[in-house]
């Protein structure tokens, strides 16, 4: 299945994205509001300049404490956001993330964001890609 499939099945289109100049403490918010698990970094709203996640803000809290709430989230994010595009496939993305350990991936066409795929995302695909062999299999065995 390709990412333009899985972006296809998700209930909202775009990308929720703030400022680099956003407070931490106002991201943290969004982000329990939107109950979203990160945010896309970008000062135009189309290119990504960083992610953060809610990871990202709960080990600066426990390494730096409390007061990081009011520094920009450009001080926190992760700047070299790892992308995929549409064309790519749900195991591609599955293995960047695994390897690369983290759980949600901007998708980006001709430098522009289009989407944000999360880890939950591909493997729902992944397990509906699953039941339908097993469902052709099935019938192949049964004659269907």
């Amino acid at each position: 299945m390709l990412v333009a499939q899985i972006l296809q099945t998700k209930a909202s289109a775009g990308v929720v994205t703030v400022t680099s100049q956003t407070t931490v403490a106002d991201a943290a918010k969004l982000l329990a509001e939107r109950k979203f698990g990160s945010l896309v970094i970008s000062d135009d709203g189309k290119r990504a300049v960083g992610i953060l996640s809610e990871r990202d803000i709960v080990r600066v809290i426990a390494l730096q404490g409390a007061g990081v709430l009011n520094d920009p989230v450009s001080m926190h994010m992760t700047a070299s956001v790892v992308t995929c595009s549409k064309q790519a496939t749900a195991d591609q993305v599955l293995k960047t993330m695994t390897d690369r350990r983290f759980r949600h991936m901007p998708v980006v066409e001709e430098g522009e964001l289009v989407g944000l795929i999360t880890l939950g995302d591909v493997v729902k695909s992944r397990l509906s890609e699953l039941a339908m062999e097993k469902d052709a299999l099935e019938g192949m065995i049964m004659g269907y």
